[in-house]
């Protein structure tokens, strides 16, 4: 009789273990919702987040609708992907449930315009890694690979060179990972000086988070190069 009760013990410690695991692809929210500037690479970007989920067994889903972000509805996400959004996006309850979403896990990532979007947010700022603070007109620079093992970064050469709309960055929190720097004197316009981080990654409050600050124009997103970095981000995130 008692081997057979420590069977069912064993039985039912197992399920309730297999409930926990995910089932299927990985579901990533791809969060595009503004309420200061509308990037019209959005769609695109969308689009090139769908065709990298289709190949890489993760499944997406495109919103602008903040009401998602409830602790009950952010659970069936594995990532949180905030895609060129830009201004105050959330509202109290909305950032109290993101928080809880992170604290117990959960992944974040941000593109170009995400540093653009909840100045009055300070753990949002710590999140994201940084804030924008202006940029001059777009041009073709150069780009200093920091990390060569990195899943965004290890398919890149030394130097990358790429035409897109430069962030310069205020508020950046010591504690990221930068991935890669910005090389201001192949171009005009920038503030950050030699240092000048535009992607990297950090563990933050309990979850992952990956940031990078290209992706303005929709061209970008046909860049076999950029496509590759968004996707080592989004594995990242994922944990794999």
């Amino acid at each position: 009789m008692k081997k057979i009760l420590t069977v069912l013990i064993v039985f039912l410690m197992l399920s309730c273990k297999a409930t926990n695991v995910i089932e299927g692809p990985e579901k990533v929210l791809v969060f595009t919702k503004t309420s200061g500037y509308h990037h019209k690479s959005i769609e695109a970007g969308v689009k090139a987040i769908e065709e990298l989920g289709l190949k890489n067994n993760f499944e997406v889903t495109q919103t602008e609708d903040s009401e998602l972000f409830s602790k009950k509805k952010l659970k069936q996400y594995q990532l949180v992907i905030f895609l060129n959004t830009t201004g105050d996006v959330l509202n109290t309850s909305q950032e109290q449930a993101f928080e809880a979403y992170i604290k117990s896990g959960g992944s974040f990532m941000g593109v170009h315009a995400a540093t653009d979007t909840e100045f009055e947010w300070p753990w949002f700022g710590k999140l994201v890694g940084a804030y924008f603070l202006d940029h001059p007109k777009q041009a073709t620079a150069t780009i200093t690979r920091l990390n060569s093992t990195h899943l965004s970064t290890k398919h890149l050469q030394e130097q990358w060179i790429h035409f897109d709309e430069w962030y310069n960055f205020k508020s950046i929190n010591q504690d990221i990972n930068v991935l890669l720097n910005l090389d201001e004197s192949t171009y005009e316009g920038g503030k950050n000086g030699i240092n000048h981080p535009i992607a990297w990654y950090h563990e933050f409050d309990g979850g992952r988070s990956f940031y990078t600050g290209l992706g303005h124009t929709s061209e970008s997103y046909e860049v076999p190069e950029f496509k590759q970095h968004l996707l080592g981000g989004i594995l990242y995130c994922l944990k794999r």
